[in-house]
């Protein structure tokens, strides 16, 4: 898990890197083209076996799967690669309250105190002014969110499908969204919306060679992550993940990104600790 989060922190740093040749929209298409051609010769090499008969929850999975990550690669663009990868791993709080809701999953007193530290913690990255949140904030709160939908719905879908079958439809969601968004981005004029929208641009030198990183480096923190998971208890491995943070931090140093505030630094704090939290909770 350690590897994993370092590898996920560099995969993070060749997204940003590509995206100064390219929309997020475009990084989010390549990101997820790879992992389609991957599992999809595993899927040819075993075929999957399953229940089924889930199709419009494993559909929402893909596609809250697929805005999170948009969400998720537009804030890598735009903000330091820290403050983006903690956004995106205060999923497991709201996976803990999504399970509470949706799955009557009962949540112990600790793990209500680690929402409300969590909570805090986002307050003190956001730092909200009179105006609120910025369009930042806001995408990064939804990264975490529609992870989280995603987190849950996979909980249920175990049930009725093959592991490959719940990757792949977030694969091909992410896939053939982007295309269809190429194709209305030219008539959509909204600033607000540009987070899923652009314009399709051929890489070209070395904007191949980010692109191509990206995705091994995806696929190698994907394997090694789900290696972890089935070696030791989740609550070890859900802990050690948040080491992501940490590196993501000291990629983005390399990349130009300051470093954290105090304030910001606080945040991030009570942000691990409340998935640390929930992780050994569970």
């Amino acid at each position: 898990m350690l590897i994993a989060s370092f590898t996920f922190a560099i995969m993070g740093a060749f997204a940003k890197l590509a995206s100064q040749h390219m929309s997020s929209l475009e990084v989010v298409f390549f990101r997820n083209i790879a992992g389609v051609i991957l599992v999809g010769a595993a899927v040819l090499k075993k075929p999957m076996r399953h229940v089924g008969g889930k199709p419009l929850l494993l559909f929402f999975r893909g596609f809250m799967g697929f805005v999170a990550l948009l969400a998720f690669f537009y804030n890598i663009a735009h903000i330091s690669l820290g403050d983006a990868m903690t956004y995106s791993k205060t999923s497991p709080i709201f996976t803990a309250i999504f399970a509470w809701l949706f799955l009557r999953e009962k949540l112990s007193t600790t793990a209500w105190i680690a929402v409300f530290v969590g909570f805090i913690g986002i307050v003190f990255i956001t730092q909200p002014s009179g105006f609120g949140f910025s369009k930042y904030d806001w995408l990064g709160i939804f990264s975490g969110v529609g992870a989280a939908l995603a987190y849950t719905s996979v909980r249920e879908l175990k049930q009725f499908y093959d592991t490959r079958a719940i990757v792949l439809s977030f694969m091909l969601v992410g896939t053939i969204g982007p295309v269809f968004l190429f194709l209305i981005s030219p008539y959509i004029h909204i600033s607000e919306l540009d987070f899923m929208l652009g314009k399709f641009v051929m890489p070209q030198g070395i904007v191949w060679l980010y692109v191509v990183a990206m995705g091994i480096f995806a696929t190698i923190s994907q394997v090694l992550m789900t290696k972890a998971y089935g070696e030791t208890k989740a609550g070890i491995v859900g802990a050690v993940s948040y080491t992501n943070i940490f590196f993501s931090i000291l990629v983005g140093l390399f990349l130009g990104d300051a470093l954290p505030s105090l304030t910001t630094s606080f945040g991030i704090l009570l942000i691990v600790a409340a998935g640390i939290i929930v992780a050994r909770d569970k």
